[in-house]
């Protein structure tokens, strides 16, 4: 097993051991009942500096376009979250499910548009031969893993959205606007893990 897996594996089970009752979340602001979908936040195995794989969705999509996600999507019928997260992942990036090592799902988010996702943490060996798969996403890329958790680079931003405040998290790297969701994911993640005061 990999330094970082064990590493993450812990962190994940030390997380999820205690409650926390404020975390991101946006269900109160979605219309109509929920739709299941699931992401996965796949952590590239590199001893020193591990970092997550990261999408960009054409600009020309319907909704979401231009956004940067992690590879994901609804569930199928019968699918579970971790089943749907590594297919879209493969569908999307050509990840190989056989390359993927799932670590457990973290803390269900309720967007906006009415989807319920369930994000599945994982690692991967870094340098695989991924391919962009054109007709759902622009670009793949890999972003740090300490820059995403790092509480210090989410600064939260505010807009008046359905007659109501909303509050998201933004952050960029590498010229890369990650923000809603996925940053909320993010967000989350930081504070389940624990990652900053863990790794000093």
């Amino acid at each position: 097993m990999s330094s970082i897996r064990d590493r993450l594996t812990a962190m994940h089970l030390a997380g999820h051991s205690q409650q926390i009752t404020d975390l991101r979340d946006e269900g109160g602001l979605a219309d109509g009942t929920a739709r299941d979908a699931a992401v996965l936040i796949a952590v590239t195995e590199r001893p020193d500096n591990p970092g997550v794989l990261l999408i960009e969705r054409p600009s020309k999509m319907r909704s979401h376009g231009g956004q940067v996600a992690f590879p994901g999507g609804k569930l199928d019928r019968g699918e579970t979250p971790v089943q749907a997260a590594l297919r879209e992942a493969h569908e999307e990036i050509a990840l190989p499910q056989s390359a993927v090592h799932v670590i457990g799902t973290t803390d269900r988010f309720n967007s906006a548009s009415g989807f319920s996702i369930t994000p599945v943490l994982a690692t991967v060996p870094p340098d695989l031969h991924l391919r962009a798969n054109p007709a759902e996403v622009d670009e793949w890329f890999e972003a740090p893993l300490s820059h995403l958790l790092d509480p210090a680079n989410h600064k939260e931003n505010h807009i008046f959205w359905k007659g109501r405040n909303r509050s998201f998290i933004d952050m960029e790297w590498g010229g890369h606007r990650i923000w809603g969701v996925t940053g909320a994911i993010l967000a989350n993640l930081s504070r389940r893990l624990r990652w900053h005061e863990t790794m000093r």
